[in-house]
């Protein structure tokens, strides 16, 4: 029997006969609180020697990730960035990457700052516009990287048109899949190679951990990923690892459910709202791409961002505004309202947001669990007053 996605988050991706083996406990693995495991024998380890290089905290929130994605192996990294990086030290010195312009101001700075000094060259492009993306692929590119919904302003990447341009010159997709998780988008079936989480935002949901994670499609990338992770050593810490099942991908269908039904209310409501110029958030009809969105992703999910008219003094809307949590990050139980220029895509430089569309008066927000109504009277009276 195949149990939907919801059943095996709520068993922690334990399938049937979900306990413990020698005690039943329901929580289960134990929390393995352990650097180093006994040998028995002399030349004759058991599965795990030390905890940089495996776990069975990490080994079960590892195959969870991988269940939940279709994928053959998952890796749990100290940060998204961690794992994000780790994925692209696969590439070799002269190799090129063809990435989204809208992307992370975290992996912006990785790409353009750090695998520079590794002469791994880059190309940033609109992933929106397939023939843009194809024009931009060379002899020696390697990986074409996306994001979508895009960070901050949800622009949408047609996945299996990427996909099939991607298989033409050989070379591989990461696909950054933080603002949907695998509830709700799942790219390894749509042709992706490796597909990358902050979890840290929605599979966590309690703002109380920083952890990434990463799925490969086959066998061989994964054997390549693990040695990166081995050698690296930006694992995954056993108590985050537990946490992170226990506490937060468990509830994960409940918390997003009620979180993206609540961004669809306040995105229609923002979007008639006089003192907001624009709107971005898929699940509105008017959304480039959104028809492609609900084509691979069966949610609009719970992130929106809206950038306030001129009259509007954003000062005074931080200041004034209650509810959302005025803070970097997003995807927890609490809204929490960001902005870009200064927070999330702080990294990248003033011209390169504006370039972007990256306004000064773009704000994003990330729906929480509260009450709707209790939102949008928030978000009316701080913007009114």
């Amino acid at each position: 029997m195949t149990n939907k996605l919801s059943t095996i988050l709520a068993h922690g991706g334990q399938h049937q006969g979900h306990h413990e083996e020698n005690t039943g406990a329901v929580n289960a693995p134990p929390l393995y609180l352990s650097s180093t495991f006994h040998q028995k024998k002399l030349n004759e380890f058991g599965p795990y020697d030390y905890s940089r290089s495996g776990n069975p905290t990490r080994t079960q929130l590892e195959k969870t990730i991988a269940s939940l994605e279709n994928g053959t192996n998952g890796f749990a990294f100290s940060s998204g960035m961690a794992a994000i990086s780790s994925a692209f030290m696969l590439l070799n010195s002269g190799d090129h990457i063809v990435i989204s312009k809208d992307v992370y101001g975290g992996t912006f700075r990785f790409v353009t700052r750090l695998l520079a000094q590794f002469s791994i060259e880059h190309t940033f492009v609109d992933m929106t516009n397939t023939n843009e993306v194809a024009e931009a692929i060379k002899p020696n590119t390697k990986v074409i990287y996306v994001e979508t919904p895009a960070n901050p302003l949800l622009q949408i990447t047609d996945i299996r048109a990427i996909v099939a341009l991607a298989k033409k010159h050989d070379c591989y997709t990461y696909l950054d899949n933080t603002f949907m998780t695998p509830l709700y988008q799942q790219p390894l079936n749509l042709g992706v190679d490796i597909v990358l989480h902050s979890a840290t935002k929605f599979l966590s949901g309690h703002s109380d951990i920083v952890a990434g994670l990463a799925v490969t499609k086959d066998a061989s990338l994964a054997e390549k990923l693990y040695f990166v992770q081995n050698t690296y050593g930006a694992i995954l810490g056993a108590q985050d690892c537990y946490q992170l099942l226990q506490g937060g991908m468990k509830t994960l269908e409940p918390r997003y459910s009620k979180s993206a039904a609540s961004a669809a209310i306040i995105a229609n409501h923002l979007s008639k709202h006089e003192a907001v110029e624009h709107i971005c958030y898929p699940g509105l009809s008017n959304h480039p791409g959104a028809d492609i969105h609900a084509k691979q992703a069966t949610s609009a999910g719970a992130v929106l961002s809206f950038k306030l008219r001129k009259d509007v003094d954003i000062d005074h809307f931080i200041e004034t505004i209650s509810i959302p949590v005025f803070a970097v990050s997003l995807g927890a139980v609490e809204s929490i309202l960001s902005h870009p220029a200064t927070m999330s895509h702080a990294a990248m430089p003033a011209d390169e947001r504006e370039a972007r569309g990256i306004s000064d008066r773009l704000f994003r927000l990330s729906v929480g669990i509260e009450e709707v109504e209790d939102l949008i009277q928030d978000l009316d009276q701080a913007i009114q007053s």
